[in-house]
């Protein structure tokens, strides 16, 4: 730190004068009062910086703290390594692999030579408060390839050391805890007394990580068993040991070797089955309401067209209902906390006229449809209506299928529910995952530009907003589903890449958005592309999102 040579720090309305060399650390300590979200980095110059940076020029610097996807991110990889290395001090052969989230926190499979029992849990548990309470420094330094390769096979990391191997750059950055190194795909925070809330639990072969996220910014989220979403991502880890492509290396290998067309058949069977497997289902219950709800960017659009063919298949006659065209009138549609449009919330849909007109329909009567003009913002009846036999499902997909308030009127019998999402099955390696919402961004910057016209700039400004509605109108409802499906194709990401980046690219530095746009490229580089489309069929989900769907 230079005492001698002053810069200026502009934070939070303040002006501060302070010597050059000054961590963020420092002043984020300033700020760090009672009743705000945890501190764990900073946005400086529109670029995310650790709180270990030191200041060396005049900047306005922006805290990240526990209210932001970023910050919760870096809480939780933080938290990640001292448990990986609390593991291996408590047992010295056990291996460790990150998974996915589950259970309101984060789903990590234990390869040991016989099932941890909870006494084991406690053990490590314990060692992790002993390292956190410790408060021990995260260091980074950077390594050559051939440093971080006997690293990794020191610690036994095969899909760390073999992702090397697609990496451009010749050097890499190396976490250390302690005796433990690490890669992680992003920063930390300075030290472990950062990571004073966790908990830790044994479920089915794994532990399931707690950490504070958006929404329990101060506490830790309620534990919620999850087993109809865990059902699925054990189907999802099944289909990945069929196609032999668990991490990313894999999948360049394929896609290098040029085996990657038969893999791309082999995935795109797999949904085909899933598919005719719940038309089975839905013709053996002989439900005849037929819900489909997911998040954003799931593939909802192309999963009903191809379950429809499957049930015509099976003998049934189909017919479509749109929720969209049940909104309420503008004047009455609710408001957000920022004072707009709540398109997404229940309140935004007549419910109680939808309702009226399935119980009419399911009766054999004839209903007159309303259509809701976008441009107007009011319901209308253009002489559209609907009469259906008794040996005809209705199927309806709206953000609300799962929510019983959505059909409260209709009997439950009557109903088939089904929930769809984008369950990655593929990391980048034992410790990296990919996250579910990573993917549907990508699919959905690719989809808004193509058909829209918006920018990824636009697209990503929008996705917080779009994730508080998932959070409140889907994820709750998702176990009420009589069937999940995982719309994620372990291929996808290499065709999706070469249609991101231009887009993620044209982000200028200057924007908000650019700091989002700087991580999806860096982990879209961890991808070697597939450059040619031709082996995806048309009936593919992935084309309702890079366009060629036959839908």
């Amino acid at each position: 730190m230079n005492v001698d040579k002053l810069i200026t720090v502009n934070v939070e309305g303040q002006r501060l004068q302070l010597p050059e060399g000054t961590l963020i650390e420092a002043i984020s300590d300033q700020f760090q009062a009672n009743g705000r979200p945890l501190i764990v980095a900073a946005k400086v110059a529109r670029s995310l910086r650790e709180l270990t940076t030191s200041l060396t020029e005049d900047v306005t610097i922006e805290f990240i703290d526990l209210s932001n996807q970023d910050g919760v991110r870096i809480y939780q990889r933080s938290l990640l390594l001292v448990l990986i290395r609390a593991a291996i001090e408590c047992f010295s052969d056990i291996h460790l692999t990150v998974e996915h989230s589950l259970n309101k926190g984060l789903y990590v499979e234990v390869h040991y030579e016989r099932p941890l029992t909870d006494a084991d849990v406690f053990e490590i548990r314990q060692r992790m408060a002993d390292i956190i309470d410790s408060g021990e420094l995260f260091m980074k330094e950077r390594v050559s390839k051939a440093e971080a390769a006997q690293i990794f096979e020191d610690l036994r990391m095969g899909s760390k050391k073999r992702l090397l191997d697609y990496r451009k750059s010749d050097y890499i950055n190396v976490y250390s805890l302690g005796w433990m190194k690490n890669y992680f795909y992003g920063y930390m925070v300075p030290s472990t007394r950062y990571l004073f809330l966790f908990d830790l639990k044994r479920y089915a072969d794994g532990l399931i990580l707690m950490h504070p996220d958006r929404f329990s910014q101060f506490t830790l989220p309620e534990y919620l068993e999850q087993e109809k979403l865990a059902q699925v991502y054990r189907e999802s880890e099944t289909w990945a040991r069929i196609l032999d492509v668990s991490y990313v290396y894999n999948l360049n290998d394929m896609i290098v070797s040029g085996q990657h067309p038969e893999m791309i058949r082999i995935a795109e069977a797999l949904h085909e089955k899933k598919i005719a497997q719940i038309a089975d289902q839905i013709q053996k219950s002989g439900k005849r309401v037929i819900l489909i709800a997911g998040p954003s960017s799931s593939g909802k659009t192309t999963f009903a067209h191809r379950l429809m063919i499957q049930l015509r298949v099976n003998g049934l006659r189909p017919v479509t209902l749109g929720t969209d065209d049940y909104f309420v009138d503008r004047a009455h549609t609710p408001l957000d906390e920022n004072g707009e449009y709540d398109f997404e919330s229940l309140e935004a849909v007549d419910t109680q006229k939808f309702n009226e007109d399935v119980t009419r329909l399911l009766a054999g009567e004839t209903v007159d449809l309303p259509t809701f003009n976008f441009l107007t913002g009011e319901r209308e009846y253009n002489g559209r209506k609907l009469k259906i036999d008794a040996d005809q499902p209705l199927v309806i997909e709206g953000i609300h299928g799962l929510n019983e308030k959505m059909t409260e009127i209709i009997d439950r019998q009557t109903k088939f529910k089904i929930y769809i999402s984008a369950l990655t099955q593929l990391n980048i390696d034992e410790h990296n995952r990919i996250p579910t919402t990573d993917s549907r961004l990508i699919r959905r910057i690719i989809r808004d530009h193509r058909t829209r016209g918006h920018s990824a700039g636009a697209t990503i400004q929008r996705w917080p907003s779009v994730r508080r509605g998932e959070e409140r109108n889907i994820f709750p409802f998702q176990e009420e589903a009589d069937v999940m499906f995982n719309s994620s194709m372990v291929y996808e990401l290499a065709i999706l890449k070469k249609y991101a980046e231009p887009l993620l690219r044209s982000i200028d530095e200057t924007c908000e958005e650019s700091i989002e746009a700087k991580r999806l490229l860096k982990f879209l580089s961890y991808f070697v592309s597939i450059d040619s489309d031709q082996d995806v069929p048309a009936t593919s989900i992935l084309k309702e999102f890079i366009g060629g769907s036959c839908f």
